[in-house]
């Protein structure tokens, strides 16, 4: 299966630069992956769609200040860190200009508050760094770090909280997982009335979601690590929810990979973490994930090759057009799709 395979033409005014005021009054493309139509929905549209069995998975990450931008004590060179993964005082990073960062190179931050001394060197201009500071990590990030944002948003996020779900909880991401930005505390308190039941898991997003895909036979694509977790109250509820043949609905690819991780891995839900690799493409069958709300994805991205696993790659692309004709906004502020079974 080739890259090209999954390309596709965007108009580039296209890329949401901004989110909406209201989160939840951005458009929806329903895409019915049984009969292969398309409507053209609003979100809050979504409670339309659900049902009072369903059970709603979702991403509780929280995005961290994890873009550090410092100088090389014995160089004064400038180097960017984007934190990935945080275990401890540990920390695996992808740098800019790596190259001027060797084992035991020292990056100092807001005048020495922080210092990330270069522990091991790693492939692909990752590196890992023991930090150095005084007091607590996050709030020392807080207050010298930025929140990442993609590199196809040029505009400045005025409140950053914009980047976040309103569910989000546990802090360990370097993106957000954006299917989520559409949902507001009203909408969520509407979908619970339904009867649909609403869980939890982690995955801390990082380069195993958002790397680019650089070879042409995506078979040699190799996906990074990721953090996950469940709690044994979500694996109860996931597990009764298969017993009783009602949909397993998630938000966004992200929670669809938690899910399909641990089916696969142990055959049912159960409390657990790990790290995840797992890269989903056409030909994969979808073991717990019965409906699916996404975003739409960057050309020849993993994302979009996970999508077009889902129901088929044709179907995906011939949506994507559909979106494009109609002037859908691309990306993480940008608008939503259902893929759902329509039964």
């Amino acid at each position: 299966m080739k890259l090209s395979d999954f390309d596709f033409h965007l108009p580039p005014e296209l890329i949401a630069q901004t989110p909406i005021e209201n989160r939840s009054e951005s458009r929806l493309l329903v895409v019915n992956t049984t009969t292969g139509t398309f409507k053209h929905e609003h979100f809050t549209d979504i409670t339309k769609y659900l049902r009072p069995t369903d059970v709603l998975v979702r991403n509780n990450t929280k995005v961290i200040p994890a873009r550090l931008f410092g100088t090389k004590l014995e160089t004064f060179a400038h180097v960017e860190l984007l934190i990935l993964e945080v275990k401890e005082d540990i920390c695996k990073c992808l740098v800019g200009n790596a190259k001027v960062v060797k084992l035991g190179s020292k990056i100092s931050f807001g005048d020495g508050e922080l210092i990330a001394e270069c522990i091991e060197v790693l492939d692909q201009g990752l590196r890992r760094f023991k930090m150095h500071y005084e007091g607590i990590f996050l709030e020392v990030l807080q207050k010298l770090g930025e929140v990442p944002l993609p590199p196809y948003i040029k505009s400045k996020l005025e409140d950053p909280d914009r980047y976040q779900t309103v569910y989000a909880k546990i802090d360990g991401s370097a993106a957000a997982p954006t299917a989520g930005l559409h949902f507001t505390q009203s909408l969520i308190s509407q979908i619970e009335a339904l009867g649909v039941k609403i869980v939890d898991v982690t995955l801390h997003v990082g380069l195993g979601t958002f790397k680019p895909v650089d070879k042409e036979d995506i078979l040699e694509h190799k996906m990074h690590a990721e953090a996950y977790w469940m709690s044994q109250q979500t694996a109860n509820i996931l597990n009764q929810a298969r017993k009783e043949h009602h949909r397993i609905i998630c938000v966004g690819t992200t929670s669809a990979r938690t899910i399909e991780t641990i089916i696969s891995q142990y055959g049912h839900f159960k409390e657990c973490d790990g790290t995840t690799e797992i890269f989903i493409y056409p030909g994969y069958t979808f073991k717990a994930v019965d409906a699916l709300i996404t975003n739409f994805h960057l050309p020849k991205s993993t994302l979009l090759m996970m999508i077009s696993a889902f129901c088929s790659r044709q179907l995906i692309l011939d949506a994507y057009q559909e979106a494009i004709n109609h002037r859908y906004r691309f990306f993480s502020f940008g608008d939503s799709m259902l893929l759902t079974r329509g039964d």
